[in-house]
């Protein structure tokens, strides 16, 4: 008999410091019992979208074995990508309708590869607007690049 899905709650939010600039990502990762994990990091020369797309690759990611996830983001980016144009953009050789790489490609092959693992319903939050999981991610992120930007500036004088 096959085993049964562990179901988890993903929270994600990506951050960035001017665009491309430092940026944050950060996840919050919730099981059915309620135990949760926070994760979290920074790039130094980055987009809002690669945070975003980031955030989501490494909770995915961070899965020991395949789950049932509801995963949350207030990026529709992110959300538009996954349910509407990736599977158009591989059809297409990684290229946009109007026959343009896709922007990001690194980073949506590995977010379709993290997936390809889970069963994964996407729901998209409203950013800012008092959801109480979005609001730390989101604060996580911000601190993420914050620290990473003071990291650069100390560094460098």
């Amino acid at each position: 008999m096959p085993q049964k899905k562990s179901r988890v709650k993903i929270y994600t939010d990506g951050a960035c410091l001017g665009n491309p600039g430092p940026g944050g990502w950060a996840a919050l990762l919730v099981s059915a019992s309620g135990a949760e994990k926070e994760l979290h990091g920074s790039h130094a020369e980055t987009t809002n979208n690669q945070m975003e797309l980031q955030a989501v690759i490494r909770a995915l990611q961070a899965l020991k074995r395949p789950c049932e996830v509801d995963l949350y983001s207030d990026s529709r980016y992110v959300l538009d990508g996954i349910e509407k144009w990736l599977p158009n953009w591989k059809k297409n050789n990684w290229q946009t309708a109007a026959k343009k790489p896709v922007k990001n490609q690194s980073y949506w092959q590995a977010l379709d590869e993290a997936a390809s693992r889970h069963h994964i319903r996407w729901h998209w939050v409203k950013g800012h607007a008092g959801h109480a999981e979005n609001e730390r991610v989101d604060q996580l992120a911000r601190q993420s690049a914050e620290a990473l930007r003071e990291k650069i500036v100390s560094g460098a004088s």
